[in-house]
């Protein structure tokens, strides 16, 4: 945060105060910015945790800021509010989860101890998914709370660009709106990716954008991918109690070490999850009675296999980036599992 204030202040030169433009709406909006008069010194386009960061702390400086953030839904509707990936469908709510997932390993040792628990224990997803989301939700209220706070103003619609210093905005409802600015920011970060030459993926998977917000319990799930979110999403999954398989193409942590990544799948799999190793999916249909069946390679033996789960979780890398159409050129900022 210091190094971000140090550089922000030795924008000093450039970074020139504008009066805002005169009201009048989208037509007001692009005659100030042809007038050279923005609406904002900054406009920051992403509501994450690197825009939020960039936003307050030029906010802080004296300078006039709005932050543009919106949530195109996923293949499954799921959308969310203020605060990005980490608040929404990453650290947060996966944290929460793990944490749901270590107390009932307690339940299951208490006995042990001396606590006379009736066993099993029944998870209830319902109830544990609730609780979560609305936390979250408290979150997103606290950002938005932090940026009126800083005088930071908040546009909850869909951006493109015109030019270098002015954005169209388009809102859930279809309404438009122009805003001008000295200087854009562009923190959108990045968005699960779908492997679209798998049949049936699109229509019946989910991803990490989804797993976080899902009314009822998953089910006998199949993670397809041995990223960190990959693993991490079929970690707390076994742990709650369901029923896990992992399947990978190559390694597991590809860019880790590896000592460390087998030390990681070797603990998993002393603890339930399943393992499909050398394998990748060609087929996901929907049977008769709702659940998916996947078909898929097995390249150590050259065989095809197949089986049934409730959810399949695509969990692929890399991150698709977001891109911005623009007039001067396309704009995105790198993501990555």
């Amino acid at each position: 945060m210091a190094a971000m204030a140090a550089a922000l202040r030795g924008l000093g030169g450039r970074f020139r105060w504008r009066m805002p433009a005169v009201a009048g709406g989208v037509r007001g909006a692009a005659q100030g910015a042809v007038a050279g008069q923005w609406d904002y010194d900054l406009l920051v386009i992403g509501g994450g945790s690197g825009g939020l960061a960039c936003a307050k702390e030029a906010a802080q400086l004296g300078r006039k800021v709005a932050v543009v953030d919106y949530v195109e839904p996923s293949p499954r509707g799921t959308r969310w509010g203020l605060g990005g990936t980490c608040v929404n469908v990453g650290c947060i709510p996966k944290k929460l989860m793990h944490q749901a997932a270590l107390l009932g390993g307690l339940i299951r040792d208490a006995p042990h101890y001396g606590w006379e628990v009736a066993q099993p224990v029944p998870h209830d997803w319902r109830k544990m998914a609730e609780a979560v989301q609305n936390h979250v939700k408290s979150l997103n209220w606290g950002h938005r709370v932090q940026l009126h706070d800083r005088k930071v103003k908040y546009f909850n619609v869909k951006a493109g660009f015109v030019d270098k210093h002015t954005v169209r905005g388009v809102a859930k409802g279809g309404k438009e709106i122009l805003l001008s600015a000295d200087h854009i920011v562009i923190a959108t970060g990045g968005r699960p990716r779908y492997p679209a030459h798998i049949e049936g993926a699109l229509e019946y998977g989910i991803t990490s954008d989804d797993i976080f917000w899902l009314k009822e319990s998953p089910g006998k799930t199949l993670v397809v991918g041995a990223s960190y979110v990959a693993l991490e999403c079929a970690g707390f999954l076994t742990g709650i109690g369901l029923d896990v398989t992992v399947m990978m193409r190559s390694i597991p942590l590809r860019g880790f070490d590896q000592q460390m990544s087998s030390l990681v799948t070797e603990h998993m799999a002393s603890h339930g999850t399943r393992f499909l190793r050398g394998c990748t999916p060609s087929q996901v249909r929907r049977l008769l009675d709702g659940q998916l069946q996947v078909t898929w390679e097995d390249h150590t033996t050259g065989k095809e296999g197949t089986g049934t789960f409730n959810t399949v979780l695509w969990a692929v890398a890399p991150r698709v980036s977001v891109y911005f159409p623009t007039t001067v050129g396309h704009a995105k900022n790198q993501g990555r599992d």
